[in-house]
């Protein structure tokens, strides 16, 4: 498969984009930076500058058209303001999927965030209130485009090693998760179209990914 990843240098995308590589998918990976683009040159991933916040979805149509599946897993990051949340993980999420329509890319796998379903709590801070605020818009979006979209939310996030099992379902309780066995969740999902049209919570747990992913279906 040919698989475009959207924030391709971020932690969980480098382990998708290197996972991908290693089984022998071609992968194009959309970064802002030229030093993150010789990076991913070096893992074996096509590099393509463009900065989220700026471009407009006709230049990324002429860059994914022909892909199988998108992946959006871009973030403003730690230390980022309010501003960002929005610009980034809300409009470089609704950026791709327009683009991913407008080219006939279909499938459609977003990275987005436990706590997303529920209204933002009293005593959230204004940072990561407008980072839910993000995600909960970002989703919305995507599920009113005729793609065949997945919406994965991890849990909190760790850069232990992975253990490839987890518990994935339509809800879980928070816990933890590595972003590995995020990123090989992913792969999963993308290989099962099945999972379109769904949107699942993933923690650390005790069942197999692959198996989990097919748990999902039933």
């Amino acid at each position: 498969m040919r698989i475009v990843i959207a924030g391709a240098h971020g932690k969980i995308a480098r382990q998708l984009g290197r996972e991908l590589v290693g089984r022998g998918d071609s992968v194009l990976g959309l970064v802002r930076n030229q030093d993150h683009a010789d990076e991913l040159g070096a893992d074996g991933i096509e590099p393509a500058i463009v900065d989220l916040e700026a471009a407009e979805s006709g230049e990324l149509v002429g860059l994914i058209t022909g892909a199988d599946a998108a992946v959006f897993a871009a973030g403003a990051g730690p230390g980022s303001g309010a501003p960002r949340k929005d610009t980034v993980d809300r409009g470089g999420s609704v950026l791709l999927a327009e683009a991913a329509e407008r080219a006939g890319v279909r499938r459609f796998v977003q990275i987005s965030a436990m706590g997303t379903t529920r209204p933002n709590p009293p005593d959230v801070g204004e940072v990561f209130g407008a980072y839910l605020d993000a995600k909960r818009a970002a989703e919305a979006d995507l599920r009113q485009r005729d793609l065949d979209w997945t919406i994965l939310r991890p849990g909190r996030l760790t850069d232990d090693d992975a253990t490839g099992r987890v518990r994935l379902e339509v809800s879980v309780e928070r816990g933890e998760v590595t972003r590995a066995d995020v990123a090989s969740v992913v792969v999963a999902l993308l290989d099962q179209p099945r999972t379109s049209h769904r949107a699942l919570e993933v923690v650390g747990g005790d069942v197999p990914i692959d198996e989990a992913v097919r748990a999902t279906l039933s």
